[in-house]
């Protein structure tokens, strides 16, 4: 995302260099990565919500360090694919990585990234750049670098199920859409019509009640007492939509217990 600026003249190999540390690597020279701004880091949260939801998705990470070769450490804005929960660099590289190319870019070095990333096997990178027309890079070996643009969409075969609209990769009101969607189809709705159209048979309040729960659950997020007794003493389906939707990007279940006493 921001500008790296070398600093070592090297080589050094990717097991000196620690977790936490503001480096990468590329052929033992050590990459200097600064801070994000705010722009950037934004985006990248909205980018990485929604890829990680892809029903597909097994595993995604947000600047994962990947290590094909000893003297080589690159770490994609995001990854989606080859992410082991566990400490250490990852050998290898991710099926698709997105990287946010902001003010300052280092066009040369972000150059070389996507040259050794592809190199070391990824299928797809995506360049999201945030400054001039707003548009997506999309680099494949052996193929001539497109350009997709607002309002087209972004697809990676075997790896998401869903097209990527663009504006979803850094509009938040877009993303957190895409995001709903995608948890929904977790749980085997198509999205949000499709809980609504079993509300009509099965009771709308109670639809809504029973995504709200599922989108949490595919989450990870863990549902007190407190937040189920909410939900199910809420019978106004503007509410409760209100909430579902909230519930794809909340930090936590309790975050909507305010909202339900509307």
């Amino acid at each position: 995302m921001s500008a790296p600026y070398s600093i070592s003249h090297g080589p050094f190999l990717a097991s000196q260099i620690r977790e936490g540390d503001p480096y990468e690597l590329s052929n033992g020279h050590a990459i200097r990565c600064m801070p994000t701004g705010g722009r950037g880091s934004d985006a990248a949260a909205t980018g990485a919500a929604v890829l990680k939801s892809d029903p597909d998705v097994d595993a995604a990470g947000v600047e994962t360090g990947y290590s094909p070769t000893p003297d080589v450490l690159r770490a994609p804005d995001i990854a989606v694919g080859n992410v082991p929960r566990e400490p250490g660099w990852v050998k290898g590289a991710p099926p698709l990585a997105v990287q946010y190319a902001d003010t300052g870019q280092d066009e040369a070095d972000l150059a070389t990234k996507i040259r050794e990333l592809l190199g070391a096997g990824t299928r797809l990178i995506w360049v999201v750049r945030l400054t001039g027309p707003r548009r997506v890079e999309v680099h494949e070996a052996g193929k001539e670098k497109r350009i997709v643009r607002p309002s087209e969409e972004l697809r990676a075969p075997g790896i998401l199920r869903n097209p990527v609209p663009v504006e979803a990769l850094y509009d938040w009101e877009v993303g957190q859409e895409v995001t709903l969607r995608n948890l929904l189809q977790r749980h085997g709705y198509d999205g949000l019509d499709a809980v609504r159209a079993e509300g009509e048979s099965r009771g709308e309040v109670d639809a809504l009640r029973r995504s709200i729960l599922e989108v949490f659950a595919a989450r990870d997020l863990a549902v007190g007492e407190e937040v189920r007794a909410a939900i199910a003493s809420c019978g106004d389906v503007n509410v409760l939509t209100r909430r579902l939707r909230q519930a794809a990007t909340a930090t936590s279940a309790a975050t909507i217990l305010a909202g339900l006493s509307e």
